[in-house]
């Protein structure tokens, strides 16, 4: 539409305008998505990206009386973008936290350090300010660069690990304020070698916890490519991270 023809820097603000249009007409549960180009500035000139845009809110499915419905969150939304990478062939991802003015909790997942796609739940200022009062999932497709690596992406193959890997879980009660970019940085920083993936799996704030309170479950894996791990080298690395996290964020675990 005539409304569109800006040159935009995000697919964000026009999908938000779409979602509150819904919401005001009682269409509460959404999942939207939308191609098109937006344009970054580099330099003196402007880029032009194909981007794809998804942006979930509401209950997972539609009230059924014979369906119980559950509300999105991140690790839905989650879930979707690995879905679609899977189909599309894409490994060897990387995912990282995002720091960003509209996002919170973002993450972004990188392919040979090139970022391919940026997801989150969108700040309630943002979503505040387009009369929105529930939570909007936000995910933005570096499509142009995703199809870029699909047409080159040749099949290599890998010798399988020896050496099996290790998880362990921590639940960890932090102050509000604490970011999980935070609690990444600290255990990348404490063990560097081991420590191959560090995942947030969930997220629970609510009356059990005392106020200003959320909580954290995180998952380390661990693996050493020319041994097994044995359970105290674990515990050891562990503890340093739980002793890092105490010292460094004023977390406790649960």
């Amino acid at each position: 539409s005539q409304d569109l023809s800006v040159l935009r820097q995000s697919l964000l603000f026009t999908g938000l305008e779409a979602v509150s249009y819904n919401i005001n007409r009682k269409k509460n549960d959404i999942k939207f998505f939308e191609f098109g180009k937006t344009y970054h500035q580099i330099k003196d000139n402007y880029e032009e990206y194909k981007s794809l845009g998804l942006l979930i809110s509401g209950n997972k499915t539609s009230e059924r009386w014979n369906v119980q419905t559950a509300k999105s969150n991140f690790f839905y939304m989650k879930g979707i973008i690995e879905s679609i990478l899977d189909r599309l062939g894409l490994n060897k991802l990387v995912t990282s936290p995002k720091t960003s003015d509209y996002l919170s909790e973002g993450l972004t997942i990188d392919h040979n350090n090139n970022p391919i796609v940026e997801f989150g739940i969108v700040n309630k200022s943002v979503t505040k300010f387009f009369g929105i009062n529930q939570e909007v999932l936000y995910a933005n497709f570096n499509w142009g660069k995703i199809l870029s690596v699909i047409k080159n992406n040749a099949i290599t193959y890998t010798d399988v690990p020896k050496y099996p890997q290790v998880r362990r879980d921590f639940a960890l009660l932090v102050d509000d304020s604490v970011s999980f970019q935070s609690i990444h940085e600290i255990a990348q920083k404490t063990e560097k070698r081991l420590l191959k993936k560090i995942d947030l799996f969930d997220v629970y704030q609510g009356e059990k916890l005392p106020n200003g309170k959320k909580s954290y479950a995180v998952s380390f894996v661990l693996q050493d490519a020319n041994k097994t791990l044995t359970d105290q080298q674990v515990d050891k690395i562990m503890g340093k991270l739980q002793t890092n996290f105490e010292n460094e964020l004023g977390a406790s675990l649960r």
